[in-house]
């Protein structure tokens, strides 16, 4: 099979509400697209294009469209005193934190270009961390009816989630995606119950191995088990959010 196009932008630090902003933009752009060819009105020879997005946010809460908003520990004046920001979000899955050391991934696919399978995307993007935590010598692992990565899921008492996800689907253009904790401060994971999920721990690269841990490795660890099990090509472009704004308004999407 040919190795589908992904284009690859590292955001940096950017805030939640801009990124978000941003994957709506290339998610619409995508849809309609899509739409425009089923109606015959596409430009000829017009496709749908494959993003992959790396960010690190701000600290902040997100709560998926069918979380449980008691799964946040904290009202609103004590997240202002602690500067967290809250989102309640239109991803799947419940509660989570993101912050600075974690790499966000924000993969925004054409999935009819791979498979129309959500499962199978889960199953992939739980596949792309598990074998960057092999190479640090970390068994990751998937848990029974629980989205994400997790080590020792099975040794009841040692649970520890270390990559969390949850993802939306839009006439099969995905967007959101995984987080994973790399020297992320997880004393912020105590003012949440994350993902939803009582009684089990979240930990990091930083925690597993007991030193700081070098995230630009990381990330090129990542993007290359991306390419891997994805059967796809990265290219870099670090201009995404100015086209963006340009082709569809994104800066001023309301979402």
């Amino acid at each position: 099979m040919e190795k589908q196009k992904v284009i690859f932008s590292d955001l940096q630090t950017m805030s939640y509400r801009e990124a978000w902003d941003l994957q709506e933009g290339l998610l619409q752009k995508n849809v309609k697209i899509k739409s425009d060819i089923g109606n015959g009105s596409s430009v000829t020879g017009e496709s749908t294009t494959n993003y992959l997005l790396f960010v690190e946010h701000p600290a902040v809460y997100t709560l998926g469209k069918s979380g449980h908003i008691e799964n946040v520990l904290l009202n609103t004046e004590e997240l202002d005193a602690k500067q967290i920001q809250f989102f309640h979000t239109n991803r799947g899955g419940d509660i989570t934190f993101h912050g600075a050391g974690q790499i966000v991934g924000y993969p925004i696919l054409d999935l009819e270009k791979f498979y129309t399978d959500i499962g199978r995307y889960l199953r992939e993007l739980e596949e792309v961390i598990i074998l960057t935590l092999a190479e640090y010598g970390i068994k990751g692992e998937r848990s029974p009816g629980e989205t994400g990565v997790w080590i020792d899921p099975s040794v009841k008492g040692k649970e520890r989630k270390i990559c969390a996800m949850g993802v939306r689907c839009s006439r099969w253009i995905t967007m959101h995606g995984f987080a994973l904790n790399v020297n992320t401060d997880l004393s912020y994971f105590n003012f949440i119950v994350p993902c939803g999920i009582q009684n089990k721990q979240v930990t990091s690269l930083e925690k597993e191995l007991g030193r700081k841990i070098d995230i630009e490795e990381t990330k090129e660890k990542v993007r290359k088990n991306f390419e891997k099990v994805f059967n796809c090509e990265l290219s870099a472009q670090n201009n995404l959010k100015k086209e963006i704004e340009t082709v569809s308004g994104a800066k001023n999407l309301s979402v």
